[in-house]
């Protein structure tokens, strides 16, 4: 999978993460995918729902150690 943006959202809890993804998805053209790392738990259920909202696709979503992935691709 290539990965065109990457944000470290480490350490910022709800709803910095999502507010980081929003700026960066707007900046990217349809098709893009966006790779977002947070340690925030809530993050999973937060990208689900904001995927559902905004229209963009949430292709994967996976834990590693403390850390959470998640990956949009831009409408």
């Amino acid at each position: 999978m290539h990965i065109d943006k990457e944000l470290d959202t480490r350490g910022l809890n709800c709803p910095l993460p999502i507010l980081k993804a929003k700026k960066a998805l707007a900046a990217m053209t349809s098709g893009q995918l966006l790779k977002v790392v947070s340690t925030d738990a809530g993050s999973t259920r937060d990208f689900m729902a904001f995927a559902r909202q905004t229209g963009n696709d949430l292709v994967e979503q996976s834990a590693a150690g403390n850390d959470y992935i998640h990956v949009l691709k831009r409408r």
